[in-house]
């Protein structure tokens, strides 16, 4: 293998999103879970692209158009199987905030040394926030 084009070519993985809702998608990712847009793709004067940061995590997200303007939408359930995790210093504090914001979260735990907290977004994409942890398995969050 050629160490300087495994060293240097790859900077960040960046899962990509189809969404159906543009708006609502970045209600929940800016205005809910504190993302900030660092580059976007506007046309007719609408996000069609964006890709989000936060910290060291990131997310593409785009609506996909069709000719009649409606936006493409799978005929199955998105992201079955998969979950974004995002590993961060305290993920109590995360889900702390989230909530505060009125956004649904699933009440912390502890698995696999981390405490755990998970969310749905508008389009049904499960969304995790994730910290280490030496409380003990199966803990769950009883605190504000």
């Amino acid at each position: 293998m050629n160490d300087e084009i495994s060293e240097t070519n790859v900077i960040q993985a960046v899962p990509f999103f189809a969404v159906s809702d543009m708006e609502a998608s970045l209600r929940f990712y800016v205005d809910g879970l504190g993302f900030e847009m660092i580059h976007k793709w506007v046309d007719e004067g609408t996000v069609r692209w964006c890709l989000l940061q936060r910290g060291g995590g990131g997310l593409m997200l785009q609506d996909f158009r069709r000719e009649e303007g409606r936006t493409w939408s799978p005929d199955g359930v998105l992201g079955l199987g998969v979950s974004i995790m995002f590993i961060c210093n305290d993920a109590l504090a995360i889900y702390r905030a989230v909530t505060g914001r009125g956004i649904a979260a699933s009440r912390p735990f502890v698995g696999n040394g981390m405490w755990v907290t998970s969310l749905r977004d508008p389009d049904g994409y499960s969304v995790e926030f994730e910290s280490y942890t030496d409380v003990p398995e199966g803990t769950s969050f009883d605190g504000d």
